[in-house]
């Protein structure tokens, strides 16, 4: 038995690491970029310090570069009037500004990054073009990917300073990811990798439109970037909604592909050996278009040369469905825009949205309405059933090396996750026969969604299948630390393999959003989330949608992102 002073000196062991990691990282952000005291005090108080806060904090031209659309960006640098060099330092300057604010940043790399810029400018000047489509471009990853030059923890305090926790192997990014590879050679520069929502080395990221509400998991530090805008794109990882719920929560568009489309390869995580649903790359960022062209880049570097898992599925144009068909192919309506038709479910009869996401899908459902496109209620197989499925597989080898990793320094589990395991430790480990019948449901679960999707061309006015879902992503506008949890809306879209993207739509307002004291919740789960819900603490948290297409169909789903966005740009009143 471990004696109270060996405990005591275990804790103080982790913390004097963590605590030295936190330092070894502000050392990393040049004195010029260095925050006083009097300006993160004053930060402390704000409920808002993303876009005028931290705008005002920066000189116009880093302001002004910094909030411009990536496609643009690598406009003006093909176009030879940004460099490599003045791009990367202004998000470099950014993003420390940011994590100052915000804690968001796990690893920095601004001094290697404005190198990689300076040889960038050289490459160019010497060879009169780019090294390729994202030349120069400030890329953050969640702290799982592995860079040369870089460490990754992964948020455990026992992997600091070593590859993966093993002591033995001290050599920082001794083993790239290969997403990390394909952005480089692709001209991408990375500068820094940010945390998991909540973790013993920076503590709870706090979502910087609300600073009284969560930056969302677990993709939640790279979320809280995207929000501060400390990067052009960010890249988190998704295995049950890990990227979509941080965008929706900061407030920044993201897309999940299917599994197969963008290179998982050589990337920490933290159940290796549970392979039935792997986690999958997903993007970050202030706009569709800036999502389209680093997907549109990744897929064009055909990354299944270098990875046997990917699916070998080129580019695909899509038709512009604002302006008509490319192929003049589909039914035409209106101003000859294609129509679509879309599943709609507001609600799924167990949890209710919040009134800032009703009106958010309201909002959604009426310009799309107005352009002449339908939408059909959508009643699918429970989705209930998936998260049942999903729960027993992503626990399925009991999460002992998840514990192993914990155990490296002795730090203790996170609060949101004590409930998880009730005994302190691994949970009872799924035998052979069990996970093949969880992974067996999980295919029954999937054909029946399939079918159901199959069966709704019955309802629709296009003679076809419902062209793409909407619905929400979380009940509420982001949600409160250690608040209500329900992930009914987006924990089956890896179930099913769905691509999916969120869009978010306007914030939550207390004026217009308020409480609805005479309703009836129809279980304890809504009710936990009705009674969660508070018009002034939610005040000017994002309210987004997410839309959802079949499996590997990013392409078509980026193409209506952009239909829906426009619709969404033509209606916006000055409130919204």
């Amino acid at each position: 038995m471990i004696s109270k002073q060996e405990s005591i000196d275990a804790q103080s062991k982790w913390q004097k690491t963590a605590a030295h990691k936190v330092q070894e990282n502000l050392e990393k952000i040049p004195h010029q970029w260095r925050l006083s005291k009097d300006i993160t005090g004053q930060a402390a108080k704000e409920r808002n310090i993303s876009d005028d806060f931290i705008d005002g904090l920066l000189d116009s031209e880093t302001a002004q570069i910094t909030n411009k659309d990536l496609p643009v960006l690598m406009t003006e640098v093909s176009r030879g009037s940004l460099t490599a060099v003045k791009l990367v330092t202004a998000f470099c300057q950014r993003a420390a500004y940011g994590h100052q604010l915000n804690s968001n940043l796990l690893e920095i790399n601004f001094e290697g990054a404005v190198k990689r810029a300076e040889a960038l400018d050289k490459y160019r000047n010497d060879n009169g073009k780019l090294i390729g489509p994202l030349h120069g471009l400030p890329v953050t990853l969640k702290d799982q990917y592995h860079v040369k030059g870089m460490g990754t923890t992964m948020a455990y305090v026992g992997w600091i300073d070593t590859f993966e926790g093993d002591p033995a192997s001290p050599l920082k990014g001794c083993e790239e990811s290969q997403i990390v590879h394909e952005l480089e050679s692709l001209g991408a520069v990375i500068i820094a990798k940010a945390p998991e929502t909540n973790n013993n080395i920076l503590g709870y990221n706090l979502n910087p439109r609300n600073q009284k509400l969560t930056s969302g998991g677990s993709s939640g530090g790279e979320g809280a970037v995207q929000a501060m805008k400390g990067s052009a794109i960010g890249i988190g990882s998704d295995f049950g909604g890990s990227v979509s719920i941080p965008a929706a929560f900061n407030g920044v568009y993201s897309i999940k592909p299917s599994v197969g489309r963008l290179s998982f390869l050589r990337v920490a995580t933290p159940s290796p050996d549970q392979t039935a649903i792997p986690s999958v790359p997903g993007l970050m960022g202030s706009s569709v278009s800036s999502l389209e062209y680093v997907f549109r880049a990744l897929i064009q570097a055909e990354p299944w040369k270098r990875d046997n898992t990917i699916v070998q599925i080129p580019w695909r144009e899509q038709e512009d469905h604002s302006h008509g068909s490319k192929n003049g192919k589909g039914k035409k309506e209106g101003r000859g825009k294609t129509k679509l038709s879309f599943g709609y479910m507001p609600s799924d009869g167990i949890v209710r949205p919040h009134p800032p996401i009703q009106r958010a899908l309201d909002m959604v459902s009426r310009v799309l309405r107005a352009q002449g496109h339908e939408l059909i209620p959508w009643d699918p197989p429970p989705h209930a059933r998936a998260l049942e499925i999903h729960g027993k597989i992503a626990c399925s080898d009991g999460c002992h090396t998840f514990f192993e990793n914990m155990g490296l320094s002795g730090e203790p589990l996170i609060p949101e996750l004590v409930s998880g395991f009730p005994d302190g430790g691994p949970l009872r480990a799924l035998d052979p026969a069990e996970l093949a019948d969880a992974v067996r449901e999980m295919h029954e679960y999937r054909e029946a969604y399939a079918a159901y999707w199959d069966s709704t061309r019955s309802r629709t006015s296009t003679g076809r299948p419902v062209d793409a879902l909407i619905l929400p992503v979380w009940p509420s506008a982001a949600a409160r630390p250690g608040g209500p949890e329900y992930g009914g809306y987006i924990g089956f879209a890896n179930v099913v393999d769905h691509s999916t993207m969120v869009i978010p739509v306007t914030t939550a307002d207390r004026k217009v959003d308020a409480f609805e004291a005479d309703y009836e919740p129809v279980g304890e789960e809504d009710e936990k989330m009705w009674r969660s819900y508070d018009p002034e603490l939610f005040h000017g948290a994002p309210a987004a949608i997410q839309l959802q297409c079949r499996t590997l169909e990013e392409e078509k789903l980026l193409s209506i992102g952009k239909l829906v966005t426009g619709a969404l740009d033509s209606q916006r009143t000055p409130e919204h």
